[in-house]
């Protein structure tokens, strides 16, 4: 634990982060009571609380090699990220919408609502659009979690094993890793919650900039927005908040649970779109077939992070019934289908779960 003038210029941004979105999600419940999951806003809130209070816990020395990457990491997450959206926002503001102000008029958030459709998948047309849109969501999902652990590999078999760097700034490979995984992902989410709060703006009569969200961020969301998410904040936001806690456990298990979170999630949704006949239950979008593809998925995604990982670690019996309480837990989540985001269940469930039983096995 590492409180310094580094360290808690983070911890405190990412704390008004969280007030803030409490502000918008109370005003998102005042106008759209019925559209809004307020349960949801208020544990990404409280997400973003508890991600700042525990920025300062992922640095164990404190020396002049460390603040030297935390003081790199708190100018790109603090400075570097809100001045890019700046620049953005004024690019489209003084450049962009001058240059074509009907613009304005495309980019409204009635315009925006127009293309979705609320899609009773058991209709074979609405099947293939929401398939589409699923398959766009679930590879943006699965992008934090890829980078994530690409980052680690880096900063540990190449930056340290191989470069040997480490003898030269002073820290090691994990923690070189646990810097770029922190900056790079509290960066990330800055600029998705930048966004959420440019989407979003349109609640407010005076402070409506909606107009300034660039076109192709406007398409995309268009691809990977479900209607009743239009009055939510994004979900990545809410994903990778919710890895925050889970980098504390060892590697093979964070990686576990951050793939069961998106592969195990995309591979349940895809393939009960694609093939799901039977609906359990009958009212339910959600099938047989997208359960039992969750669960395999899950399943073997976490028996080859672990085993590649974790093998020194936990023998191959351990790595099945650690792999199987992933999997299951993610199949339990998955079929009481509660109003709370799985994109907020899944990693802290799955991952502490698995953390849990390797305590006890």
């Amino acid at each position: 634990m590492v409180y310094n003038a580094f360290t808690i210029p983070v911890m405190i941004f990412y704390i008004g982060n969280g007030l803030a979105h409490l502000y918008f999600a109370i005003k998102l419940k005042q106008k759209f009571a019925l559209e809004h999951n307020f349960t949801n806003s208020f544990l990404i809130s409280l997400l973003w609380i508890i991600a700042g209070v525990l920025y300062p816990f992922f640095f164990i020395r404190d020396t002049n090699q460390t603040r030297f990457f935390q003081g790199l990491a708190l100018q790109i997450i603090c400075i570097y990220a809100p001045l890019l959206i700046f620049f953005i926002l004024y690019y489209q503001s003084q450049f962009v919408l001058k240059r074509d102000p009907q613009i304005r008029e495309t980019r409204t958030i009635e315009k925006f609502t127009k293309q979705f459709t609320l899609m009773d998948t058991k209709n074979l047309d609405n099947r293939k659009a929401a398939l589409r849109t699923d398959i766009h969501r679930k590879a943006f999902h699965l992008l934090p979690a890829i980078i994530i652990i690409l980052l680690w590999l880096f900063a540990v078999y190449i930056w340290d094993n191989i470069w040997q760097a480490d003898e030269f700034w002073g820290i090691s490979g994990k923690e070189y890793g646990i810097f770029l995984i922190l900056t790079v992902g509290y960066t990330g989410v800055i600029i998705f919650a930048a966004l959420d709060y440019i989407r979003l703006s349109h609640i407010f009569n005076r402070g409506n900039i909606f107009h300034l969200l660039p076109t192709c961020i406007f398409n995309t969301l268009g691809k990977t927005l479900k209607k009743n998410e239009i009055y939510e904040f994004t979900r990545p936001v809410a994903l990778i908040l919710s890895l925050v806690p889970t980098l504390f456990l060892p590697f093979g298990l964070f990686t576990a649970t951050a793939l069961i979170a998106t592969l195990g999630d995309g591979a349940a949704s895809i393939f009960g779109l694609k093939f799901g006949k039977i609906h359990i239950p009958k009212s339910s979008n959600k099938t047989l077939i997208g359960y039992i593809s969750g669960f395999m998925v899950s399943f073997l995604i976490s028996f080859l992070v672990l085993w590649l990982f974790e093998q020194k670690t936990y023998n191959i019996s351990q790595i099945v019934v650690i792999g199987f309480i992933g999997a299951l837990t993610f199949l339990i989540i998955d079929i009481l289908n509660l109003k709370i985001d799985d994109n907020i269940l899944n990693p802290i469930f799955c991952g502490y779960l698995m953390f849990l039983i390797t305590l006890i096995i």
